[in-house]
């Protein structure tokens, strides 16, 4: 994925509102106006949103007589979401390391009580 096409997935998804349309728009393909509905946002304010989305790639626009479906274009999301992967792995394994160091500690604190009390395993 190039940086230009990441850079506009995340700026796309940086909106609750555009973020909110492509929830809605993974149940399947729906109109303007149906996805303007929950907003209270004018028509054309949605719009914004939509065009926002779709030079990000996100979502795909389609022409039906005087229907114009909106639809979700999920491309760039396995994008980002295999871009970030490599992050996740990255706290996982931080989180992991550091569980360790606290059993060591928790361990240690332990044989120290027990030798301060004159008691061992």
């Amino acid at each position: 994925m190039s940086p230009d096409r990441l850079n506009a997935t995340f700026a796309a998804l940086a909106d609750p509102t555009r973020r909110a349309i492509l929830a809605r728009l993974a149940s399947g393909e729906t109109s303007v106006s149906e996805l303007a509905e929950p907003f209270e946002m004018s028509l054309p304010a949605v719009s914004k949103h939509l065009k926002v989305l779709q030079r990000a790639g996100l979502i795909a626009r389609g022409r039906e007589a005087q229907w114009r479906p909106c639809r979700l274009a999920a491309g760039p999301l396995k994008d980002a979401s295999d871009w970030l992967e490599r992050y996740r792995r990255f706290w996982e394994e931080s989180f992991d390391r550091f569980e360790d160091y606290l059993r060591d500690l928790q361990k240690r604190e332990l044989q120290q009580k027990e030798k301060k009390h004159g008691r061992k395993k």
